[in-house]
């Protein structure tokens, strides 16, 4: 098998789309979505990143690190049009295209070779065309597999071209560092490096049976796998939506009752938003808890029907959520909550009050109470703003949070 598989990255997107759209931010740091007093930066520039600049990382810091930051507030209602006109570029020279995100994407190009040439030429040609006909600088790995793909598109930034042939894979793998691998964290990469292994060779050269006794069984073996480029997944271009879901990440933070009522009201809030808005709902919910030392803890409830109303799934969810935090104080870095087993849900079925007035029954008199309410706050939202009226715990939380529209580009179901 050749090397037909490409992972294209857009370059510093949102940073890269604003100095588009502004030609005097070109070629200057600039930092979206913070301030030089509060906020958070969602993305920077290169020549920002230069300074030690990141996303993630507190407005103030940044400007500390890069005194000529400049930091813009971001257009992200044009960010999913420009992610959208790449795509299209994309479509013309194959349709087995993969998006998992708004600006990365895998493309399978073996049945467009006859048509384009060599996967080389291939993302070159897609490389000019997206910078002439979008432009945008965008990165593009081109290998046997998707891991290795991926790894390559990380080489070649930025807007660059990296192409593996499969002779020289073990030459390419070997020397890199095992943070380019999918999978690896800086909490993995810490442990991996207290045994002496800090490249992707020396990971392979590992027995698997102690990387699995450092990692875990599960990591471990897709660790080991990747390391010798054993992937066999394939481009997937069929998306159906299993779960819908929204996670926030916190930093360290003491998890305290209003802290967790307030950022699992918010992400409650924007899951249910989403679902209704699709007609659809879900039987389980799972709650996502990442403590401070990186461990993470999912706790999961099975509804008795499907449900979409934002207070019951909120009152579960903090059920859930302290089942694994366990005592406040303990320390939290993020929060997430998903939906799944999901139903189309076009009409509300109700029941008869046999076994009591019970929330988590669809049907059931508060069940349908609390539908009619969210779908009355839905209309409300859609008419005068998505500020106009909502449950107070999202309310607080929104105010220093991440800004909406950035929030929905994330979450979008592409």
């Amino acid at each position: 098998m050749g090397s037909n598989i490409l992972h294209a990255d857009l370059d510093s997107f949102y940073a890269s789309v604003e100095q588009l759209l502004d030609p005097s931010l070109r070629r200057k740091a600039i930092a979206v979505g913070a301030s030089a007093t509060g906020g958070v930066v969602l993305a920077c520039s290169y020549e920002a990143k230069a300074f030690g600049v990141s996303g993630g990382m507190p407005g103030w810091r940044a400007a500390r690190l890069c005194p000529d930051l400049i930091f813009v507030r971001g257009n992200f209602h044009r960010y999913k049009e420009f992610g959208d006109r790449v795509i299209a570029v994309m479509e013309d020279f194959t349709p087995l295209i993969q998006r998992i995100s708004i600006d990365e994407a895998f493309l399978d190009v073996s049945g467009a070779t006859h048509l384009f040439g060599p996967p080389d030429v291939i993302a070159a040609r897609l490389r000019a065309r997206v910078a002439n006909e979008v432009g945008l600088p965008i990165s593009v790995g081109v290998a046997r597999t998707k891991s290795l793909a991926k790894i390559a598109s990380q080489v070649a930034k930025p807007n660059g071209l990296v192409v593996v042939p499969p002779e020289r894979e073990r030459e390419f793998l070997d020397p890199l560092p095992v943070r380019l691998m999918w999978g690896v964290g800086p909490v993995t990469e810490a442990r991996l490096a207290e045994r002496g292994i800090r490249t992707i060779g020396q990971l392979a050269a590992t027995p698997r049976n102690s990387v699995e006794r450092l990692l875990g069984h599960g990591v471990g073996e897709k660790l080991s796998r990747l390391a010798v480029n054993e992937d066999p997944r394939r481009v997937t271009t069929s998306h159906r939506g299993r779960s819908v879901g929204a996670q926030s990440a916190m930093g360290r933070r003491a998890a305290t009752h209003a802290v967790v009522r307030e950022t699992l009201g918010q992400l409650t809030d924007r899951v249910t938003v989403r679902l209704r808005a699709s007609g659809l709902a879900g039987r389980t919910l799972t709650v996502r808890v990442r403590l401070a030392d990186m461990r993470s803890l999912t706790r999961s409830h099975t509804f008795p029907g499907p449900i979409a109303t934002t207070l019951t799934l909120t009152e579960t969810a903090e059920r859930l959520a302290w089942d694994a935090i366990g005592e406040p104080g303990t320390e939290i870095s993020l929060l997430g909550v998903s939906i799944s087993n999901l139903e189309r849900q076009p009409f509300l079925q109700l029941e008869l009050p046999l076994f009591g007035d019970d929330p988590t029954i669809p049907g059931s008199e508060s069940g349908s109470s609390r539908l009619a309410l969210d779908t009355s706050m839905d209309a409300a939202r859609t008419k005068f703003g998505k500020a106009a009226v909502g449950y107070l715990p999202a309310h607080l939380r929104d105010r220093h949070g991440t800004p909406d529209p950035f929030r929905e580009l994330a979450e979008r179901d592409l």
